[in-house]
């Protein structure tokens, strides 16, 4: 039974940690093409903050949900798990593994288990309601609201995230269920798939040197400047594509609110604390494979070694043939 699921290849871990290089060498070695699993590289201009892999980068492979949508577009879960299922279907009808790799673990979650976010009603005088309060009182305003009848969604869910914090606050509205139980029943479900779900993560003091340094390079490779160009094309900071980090800190710096040294502090401050609630989420879920790198002595090939004999004893490289990629090299799937 096992073998009749489609495959499904996870690779993630807290910002910064080297997801990119490393998900780059594994579909090489695997015959995977990669979508991304980011809340922030699918918009198009936002490349230096999203920390966008690059063509260079990509070394040929096939990428997924990079620059797809406009800034001004709202991507969200529900969006994310359609397109990437559809896009795992896609990548299986070529013979090759599809490769999920990314830090935002809802949406990964949202995939693998196939949560069901079915809507409950068309209660548009609620929602309507919950935007104006929001207008009027503040975020954190929502926020407590939230806390008071799901104190779990209101701590995995930043009170800055405000259509998420109104879509849990709808949810209970319109079901008298928290969506933090919700979410929980769906994803004790068993997966469509035959995956591997490998973290990969570094020390902590290493982590924040990494963060800091991914940060000052962003800052020499013109955040600001990007953010500017944004703001001149008419995004605000209503709007989620601007609400990522990065991106509400130069906004801030930009509207005056700070100088530009503050802006940086307070991005650090705030990717460092991002990157500790992303190892929070993957250590509640289950199956995950923890690849660390302090273990493996910082050698990639190692690490390498190691997910792909996980994939062969999971049989996910159980493939007959890997089609050619564009460069017109043929990747490595079975035994060497």
């Amino acid at each position: 039974m096992e073998q009749k699921k489609l495959p499904l290849v996870i690779l993630t871990g807290p910002t910064a940690v080297g997801k990119t290089s490393l998900s780059v060498e594994l579909a090489k070695r695997i015959g995977a093409e990669i979508i991304s699993a980011d809340s922030m590289q699918v918009y198009r201009g936002m490349d230096i903050g999203s920390a966008k892999v690059t063509a260079e980068e990509m070394q040929g492979i096939p990428h997924h949900l990079i620059g797809e949508f406009d800034p001004a577009e709202e991507f969200h879960v529900v969006r994310f798990q359609e397109y990437a299922k559809r896009y795992i279907r896609e990548i299986r009808g070529r013979g090759r593994i599809p490769l999920l790799v990314g830090g935002t673990g809802f949406y990964i979650q949202a995939v693998l288990y196939d949560i069901d976010f079915t809507e409950n009603g068309e209660d548009t005088s609620y929602r309507a309601s919950l935007q104006r309060l929001a207008q009027l009182e503040g975020a954190d305003r929502l926020h407590e609201m939230l806390r008071s009848v799901d104190p779990a969604s209101a701590d995995a869910i930043h009170a800055n995230n405000v259509k998420r914090v109104i879509r849990a606050l709808e949810f209970y509205h319109e079901t008298g269920t928290k969506i933090s139980e919700h979410n929980e029943a769906e994803r004790q479900k068993e997966s469509p798939y035959n995956f591997a779900y490998f973290v990969l993560n570094d020390t902590r003091e290493r982590l924040y040197q990494r963060i800091d340094l991914r940060v000052d390079q962003m800052m020499e490779q013109g955040l600001p400047d990007e953010v500017r160009a944004l703001k001149e094309a008419g995004c605000t900071r209503e709007m989620v594509s601007m609400q990522g980090l990065g991106y509400k800190e130069m906004l801030g710096y930009l509207d005056g609110e700070y100088p530009l040294d503050e802006a940086v502090r307070i991005l650090k401050r705030d990717t460092r604390h991002f990157a500790k609630r992303q190892l929070t989420w993957f250590r509640r879920e289950r199956d995950v494979i923890w690849v660390d790198k302090d273990k493996f002595g910082y050698d990639s090939g190692r690490m390498l070694d190691y997910m792909e004999g996980i994939l062969r004893q999971k049989g996910l490289l159980e493939m007959k043939t890997i089609p050619e990629t564009a460069a017109g090299q043929k990747e490595i799937s079975r035994g060497k």
